[in-house]
């Protein structure tokens, strides 16, 4: 059912899940932004300070905790750093990562935010490569996929453009050009973070995190975007799974999909604007099917996991 498939067992604050194949091995491997949710802290410090996380299955539905992901950090700046959202790939020979990268550990959230790049021959070991120049200086949450006009194209929020989308594109995955303004966030429309791409049902699909579910797009070419609605925002059955579903990655199989998401299971979130206790910061990875029905992308939380064999591609 919806129950939590990952607990982070150190911080308590698994988020962000990214899942990809491990090409070497034939596992699945999950990274995670690991907050850190367990520490009693007044202010904005736990959600900083982050390390990233990471998990392993054989077959997408039990995973095993391994341990932090090392190598991150600026050289220039070590110490205690922020880590969020990985958006990892393989492409073109190598592991791609795009690490949303904060230096320090701030005790608010006026600070800049940058993109980068890092890649590996092995999920293990990681070089980093560069800081993306992006539409500003705090930008976050990075999502890659091959594009049909042969271009890879980088989806990105920016949270001084008032939690909007925007994308750059590239043939060689580290040189990027601007594209542009994708889906405009306040005051004009929803604020959001979180995009994800995908290939279902024969079309295109844009999922970003509303913070009171899952708005969804699509479009034929990846650059041209339909609003559908909102999807995820009901409870699921499980009590770790009746809050909104948050930030989540898709692994697209032969016909359906998986998306993996966080909750905060302790969290009033509509009587609360912000978590305040351990408690209420905790988060739990979940994951929901996915199907296209008549057009329409239609999610469902009630369900297990099914076994992932395919490697997910856009």
């Amino acid at each position: 059912m919806s129950k939590p498939i990952f607990v982070d067992p150190v911080l308590d604050g698994a988020a962000d899940p990214v899942v990809i194949r491990n090409r070497q091995s034939g596992q699945w491997w999950m990274f995670y932004t690991n907050r850190r949710a367990n520490m009693e802290d007044p202010g904005s410090g736990w959600i900083h300070g982050s390390p990233i996380g990471y998990a392993v299955s054989d077959d997408g539905v039990d995973w095993s905790y391994r341990g932090q992901v090392a190598g991150l950090d600026d050289p220039n700046h070590p110490g205690l750093n922020t880590h969020w959202a990985p958006e990892i790939i393989w492409g073109l020979g190598e592991y791609h990562m795009y690490l949303s990268y904060t230096r320090g550990a701030p005790d608010d959230f006026n600070v800049d935010r940058h993109i980068v790049h890092f890649t590996s021959p092995d999920l293990v070991t990681w070089t980093r490569r560069s800081v993306l120049s992006l539409h500003s200086e705090k930008v976050i949450d990075a999502c890659v996929a091959l594009c049909p006009d042969g271009l890879y194209r980088l989806w990105y929020k920016d949270e001084r453009g008032g939690s909007s989308t925007w994308s750059v594109t590239s043939t060689n995955l580290y040189d990027w050009t601007h594209e542009g303004l994708v889906l405009p966030g306040k005051p004009d429309a929803n604020p959001h973070e979180g995009p994800n791409v995908f290939l279902l049902g024969g079309k295109i699909w844009l999922v970003v995190d509303e913070w009171h579910g899952m708005g969804v797009y699509h479009s034929d070419d990846a650059k041209s975007w339909t609003r559908q609605g909102v999807i995820l925002a009901e409870a699921g059955a499980d009590p770790e799974d009746r809050c909104y579903a948050r930030h989540g990655d898709v692994v697209v199989q032969d016909g359906w999909a998986e998306m993996f998401y966080f909750t905060h299971p302790g969290w009033d979130e509509q009587a609360k604007p912000v978590p305040q206790t351990a408690g209420e910061r905790r988060t739990v990875l979940h994951v929901a099917g996915l199907e296209v029905v008549d057009g329409v992308l239609v999610a469902k939380r009630d369900v297990s996991p099914r076994p992932l064999k395919d490697w997910p591609q856009l």
